[in-house]
């Protein structure tokens, strides 16, 4: 059910051990092939090239700002997705509280196992189907029980509680969209790595036109363009990098409707 480049199935510790070799590897064929065009040519010699390297790499650190701003961006959306879910459930258990029994009892006990499904669905991605399929169901349950509410139920109650269950749902989408179907596309991933292979190449074709290179130089302009694409990698994985989006504002929330001393108790 996920959409993503397919880079996906790479650990982290391997997708930047390749980015660095595959970087390394554009600058010494590079490299190469500029030893022979400048041992062919002396004009190739002579050529101004840095005409051409400045540009290239000014272009690849404005392409990696972008993609990176645009992967902070998506974490901060799914940060604010989460707080505001557990703000939309903790509006509606208080209002489920001023529901009469057994419906105050009935709702409230699923929107404390809606927020346990929530919780173990972002611990753990390899429940998330099964996190995402039971959420669902529960929103049908919560609706079909809210909805039902008999004529012991004053209006006014019964609606406040459909309007913040519409909310919960709302957001249940929304973090969906946001973790699944809002990923960095496969053409972008694509015009970053070519873009910064090329890069490389030429900066190593200069080396190699001057036969003067520092392997240290290299390695570490590789490493340093590395870890930046490696940071937008892991932000563009919810759930599955190093950087993952705090759940303290739901855990809180568990803890709460657990705790029958909490504010959110009848």
């Amino acid at each position: 059910m996920t959409e993503h480049s397919g880079l996906d199935a790479l650990p982290l510790w391997l997708f930047m051990a390749l980015t660095v070799a595959l970087l390394v590897l554009a600058v010494e064929v590079g490299y190469r092939a500029g030893i022979v065009r400048g041992r062919r040519s002396e004009y190739e010699r002579q050529a101004p090239i840095d005409a051409v390297v400045g540009p290239v790499m000014g272009l690849l650190a404005f392409m990696l700002a972008v993609i990176f701003s645009a992967a902070v961006s998506r974490y901060d959306t799914r940060k604010q997705f989460v707080l505001d879910e557990a703000n939309a459930i903790a509006t509606a258990d208080l209002r489920a509280q001023l529901l009469p029994e057994p419906h105050r009892s009935e709702l409230r006990a699923l929107l404390r196992e809606y927020v346990d499904v929530r919780v173990q669905g972002a611990r753990d991605t390899t429940q998330l189907k099964q996190a995402v399929t039971r959420s669902e169901q529960l929103h049908a349950l919560l609706w079909s029980r809210a909805a039902s509410m008999g004529q012991e139920v004053p209006g006014g109650d019964r609606s406040a509680f459909l309007s913040t269950l519409v909310e919960v749902i709302t957001l249940h989408k929304k973090r969906l969209n946001a973790a699944i179907h809002n990923r960095l596309h496969a053409p972008i991933w694509f015009a970053l790595f070519g873009l910064a292979v090329l890069a490389m190449a030429v900066l190593g074709y200069r080396a190699g036109v001057s036969e003067r290179r520092s392997l240290v130089a290299v390695v570490t302009m590789a490493f340093a363009f590395s870890t930046v694409i490696l940071l937008v990698a892991d932000l563009d994985r919810p759930g599955a990098g190093v950087i993952r989006v705090s759940q303290q504002a739901m855990l809180d929330l568990q803890q709460e409707l657990r705790d029958p001393t909490s504010v959110h108790a009848p």
